[in-house]
């Protein structure tokens, strides 16, 4: 198997800068695996809200994105104060669902620390039932194939 190569920035791609806290670390000095799940769901909460659509939004609206599943796949040690970067776009869109994929890499380096992939679904909150995803939300999520 080939070892995952850096996506470069393109159109739909958005990346969420942050840097490792002390609290993030663990036992064994490097940044515990709960963390880079936390990454991923505020990496592709900023994305939602840079392309206009913040949780606000989508509450007036009367549905949002749940998510499905994930999977992390960890090749690299994150550790205290590296500054990263968690690179996300949408690679599916289809009638309730999107599968969301992310690169984490060290900035200084430019090494990819972590891949992972989210599958949403979306939902009526009302009803808590799937929903089509509205041609409004689909065009501000424009699809990377890759």
């Amino acid at each position: 198997m080939s070892e995952p190569r850096l996506l470069a920035p393109v159109p739909g791609v958005f990346d969420h800068p942050l840097e490792v806290s002390p609290a993030e670390i663990d036992e064994l000095d490097h940044v515990n695996n709960l963390h880079y799940l936390a990454w991923t769901q505020a990496a592709a909460k900023a994305h939602s809200q840079a392309v206009g659509w913040p949780i606000a939004r989508y509450l007036e609206l009367g549905a949002t994105w749940v998510v499905r599943s994930h999977a992390i796949e960890y090749l690299k040690p994150a550790r205290r104060g590296d500054a990263i970067v968690v690179r996300t776009w949408v690679t599916e869109m289809g009638k309730v669902h999107s599968l969301r994929k992310y690169q984490i890499v060290r900035r200084d380096d430019e090494a990819l620390l972590a891949t992972a992939q989210t599958q949403w679904v979306f939902v009526r909150l009302a009803t808590h039932s799937l929903d089509r995803v509205p041609e409004i939300v689909r065009a501000a999520f424009p699809v990377v194939a890759r």
